[in-house]
């Protein structure tokens, strides 16, 4: 099987479905026309992802053979790879490490996962600035994750089998406002929305790696350089809970849909421990071992 990654990009002002294939991307709208002229064209990552059990073996047979016009990646503007994620699902403190750096002593069969969720309206591409919302906080800070993304509908699952129901994977920088997470006018402590749903507060991509490719998304390497200084680097396998039992602690809640994203946490490194934060013009590069680069240069929104 040849190797592929599924992206949207930019393409006469629209943001178009596209394949990555040694290199270069394959329009999927044309490559549809010449592998499966009966069907109608997908017109987005989104459609893919509602169809993925067929779209799959479709997307394998384009990557061997492809056949219209390859345009070399450093010629394509990418776009956020799903345009309208049904939800982003977020682990919090999953990281041994992170929870280390916070002062928290883990005993994992003691705990259960702890998510909140993140407003898919705040997703940018790699390489579109991040536009840190004016008089809001003083206090950005980035945080690398590993997003998996949901291929088929999926409710309670069990963990062994809870990678089959993935589409594949991609990266998500997790943005936070810190000065926002505390509420002292209403007695419930804590706000997640304030303190992660803004602005530009979800960069994510560059593509989605099919999950089949991922060997063991337990020994993933991830890195975060903030202008060239490296922040965040880590490995998945300091993941407190796997992917695995994020998933089937889910879907025991309700029904993961194709296209949900699950953020599966971010490790040790974030800005909050070193009073270190983000400011126009800095620019943030997030690696994660066989998902590609994020990029984002960061400004601020008048």
């Amino acid at each position: 099987m040849a190797s592929y990654r599924l992206l949207s990009y930019e393409k006469k002002g629209q943001s178009c479905p596209g394949i990555l294939v040694a290199g270069s991307v394959f329009d999927m709208q044309l490559e549809m026309g010449l592998h499966a002229p009966s069907l109608t064209p997908y017109n987005s990552v989104d459609a893919i992802l509602a169809n993925w059990d067929s779209a799959k073996t479709l997307l394998t047979k384009i990557s061997e053979n492809p056949g219209s016009k390859a345009t070399p990646l450093d010629r394509v503007t990418l776009n956020q790879p799903i345009n309208n994620p049904g939800a982003i699902y977020c682990a919090a403190a999953n990281y041994y490490d992170h929870a280390k750096e916070m002062g928290t002593d883990v005993n994992k069969k003691e705990i259960q996962p702890y998510f909140f969720i993140k407003s898919s309206s705040v997703i940018v591409g790699s390489g579109e600035n991040i536009r840190l919302p004016a008089n809001y906080s003083k206090k950005f800070d980035w945080e690398i994750e590993i997003a998996a993304v949901v291929g088929r509908e999926t409710m309670d699952i069990s963990e062994a089998d809870a990678l089959s129901c993935l589409a594949g994977y991609t990266i998500i920088n997790d943005l936070s406002a810190r000065d926002q997470h505390l509420r002292e006018d209403w007695p419930f402590g804590t706000d997640w929305f304030e303190h992660k749903s803004f602005e530009t507060s979800a960069p994510m991509g560059p593509w989605i790696t099919p999950a089949e490719e991922i060997d063991n998304v337990q020994s993933l390497p991830t890195r975060t350089w903030i202008n060239e200084e490296i922040k965040q680097d880590s490995n998945s396998a300091q993941m407190i809970f796997t992917v695995a039992e994020q998933i089937s602690h889910l879907s025991r809640q309700l029904t993961l849909k194709p296209g949900d994203v699950i953020a599966t946490g971010t490790c040790a490194g974030v800005g909050a421990f070193t009073n270190t934060f983000l400011k126009a013009g800095d620019h943030i590069r997030m690696e994660v071992e066989g998902l590609g680069v994020l990029e984002n240069m960061v400004t601020e929104r008048n």
